[in-house]
């Protein structure tokens, strides 16, 4: 299936709350009609993949606050 890249893959420090903070690194892109921001650690383990909701446009800064929130909410520590 085709993969075209939105935003390659950006670094990002992202403070945890009950923790140490995390770097990490995310890529968003479109797989045929789906759109995903993958987040991996900063050494390229995978932490999660988010499916972004259809028809959803995002500017740059957005991904980074989609990245914070699925970091504190679904737990990445």
């Amino acid at each position: 299936m085709d993969i075209r890249v939105i935003q390659d893959w950006t670094d990002s420090h992202v403070a945890l709350k009950p923790g140490a903070p995390l770097d990490v690194r995310y890529k968003v892109f479109r797989q045929g009609t789906r759109v995903f921001q993958d987040i991996q650690t900063a050494d390229g383990a995978p932490l999660h993949r988010l499916e972004l909701p259809q028809g959803m446009k995002l500017e740059k800064s957005s991904y980074e606050v989609l990245l914070r929130y699925v970091l504190t909410e679904v737990g990445a520590s």
